[in-house]
């Protein structure tokens, strides 16, 4: 572990290679596990304001469990989430032709119907971020759906923190970026 500004970072994130592989995985994290993505206040009311510009994006199943739970959930843990399908796929979930599991949100982003590309979470993933109240711990998560993606980042040599970078600028603005870069190369080089 390291520390950079406000933030308490896993070295994993710069030892570890990952590359998202959806030909391997068809999007596996979009559909399993038993907790929807995680939000934060603000993308609950995001996604408030921008579900009927997301709805023509939704399959049916996720309309429906949108409107019936709501556009995210508040978990046990009073933690903000996005909504489950029955329990399982996350309610923003849909399919491609080769039965690729896709975010509805970022498609309504590419198209430039909407200005947020996802959840966050779901932009940073493999790497989760618990906010305290004096600093935020950057950890790699590590989930066997994502073997093939720890594979293919081996194979094209990309750490996770690399393939993330969009995602981590996003959360915490590009000079911390260009901090952590720089950590990164004299941590490996040594």
């Amino acid at each position: 572990m390291f520390q950079l500004g406000k933030t308490i970072i896993s070295e994993d994130i710069l030892e570890k290679d990952f590359v998202c592989n959806l030909s391997a995985c068809k999007g596996a994290c979009c559909v399993q596990g038993d907790a929807g993505a995680p939000l934060d206040k603000k993308e609950t009311e995001i996604l408030k304001e921008l579900y009927p510009k997301i709805k023509p994006y939704l399959l049916n199943e996720g309309i429906s469990a949108i409107e019936n739970q709501g556009t995210s959930i508040t978990n046990e843990d009073g933690e903000y989430e996005t909504p489950l399908i029955k329990g399982e796929d996350c309610a923003y979930v849909v399919y491609n032709e080769k039965k690729v599991a896709l975010c509805a949100i970022e498609e309504a982003y590419n198209q430039g119907v909407v200005s947020l590309k996802k959840p966050l979470s779901c932009h940073l993933y493999p790497i989760r971020i618990k906010d305290y109240s004096e600093f935020s711990a950057v950890n790699y998560h590590q989930w066997q759906v994502c073997d093939d993606a720890c594979s293919l980042g081996k194979e094209m040599q990309i750490p996770v923190y690399k393939f993330v970078k969009e995602a981590l600028i996003r959360k915490f603005g590009e000079e911390w970026y260009l901090e952590l870069e720089a950590f990164a190369q004299s941590h490996l080089s040594s």
